[in-house]
């Protein structure tokens, strides 16, 4: 297994990483799938009207595919201090080193961000009504939610990682902005 300054992005990280990426590729995480299960009190919503974004949820027989994004080795120690304070910010996930599939068939050990489902910002149980409502009217320090969906959808389709769920959430959500 090859474990070099890897981190694996299942949302905004993939189209907005914030940093020089050395090597990018498909990837593959078992265990875990992306999930508009955390409630944005920084970014994409406020504490007074909390937002949605992408959280990897653990659950079993689960896989989620996102991009594995490598960093040189003189960026690694400015980027993951970086990286920590982005998706540390309020500490509802846990940084897990993991193992990840690459689609060329390499196996690297990245660093990831994953849900604690203990954490109060935790929302793994709303259903896709819920999330759609939420999503439209919540808007946080770098924009409004929606925006965060409709990239995510949009690139995982790019990148040939279609979402069903997240189409059609964003569908849903178009409907309740217009």
């Amino acid at each position: 297994m090859q474990d070099q300054n890897w981190l694996f992005a299942y949302g905004s990280l993939m189209w907005d990483p914030g940093f020089a990426v050395a090597e990018r590729a498909i990837g593959t995480l078992q265990g875990f799938h992306r999930s508009f299960c955390l409630r944005s009190i920084v970014y994409r919503g406020t504490p007074e009207h909390p937002g949605l974004v992408l959280g990897l949820d653990e659950a079993h027989g689960a896989s989620c595919r996102g991009v594995a994004l490598r960093v040189g080795d003189s960026d690694w120690p400015q980027v993951i201090a970086d990286v920590r304070a982005r998706e540390m910010s309020t500490y509802a996930y846990r940084e897990a080193v993991l193992p990840v599939e690459l689609a060329d068939g390499r196996r690297v050990e990245a660093i990831t961000y994953v849900m604690q489902r203990d954490h109060d910002q935790y929302a793994g149980d709303l259903c896709a009504t819920e999330q759609a409502r939420i999503i439209a009217s919540a808007t946080g320090g770098r924009g409004p939610n929606r925006d965060y969906l409709y990239n995510t959808a949009a690139h995982l389709a790019e990148l040939g990682l279609p979402d069903p769920e997240m189409e059609a959430l964003a569908a849903e959500v178009r409907k309740l902005s217009t």
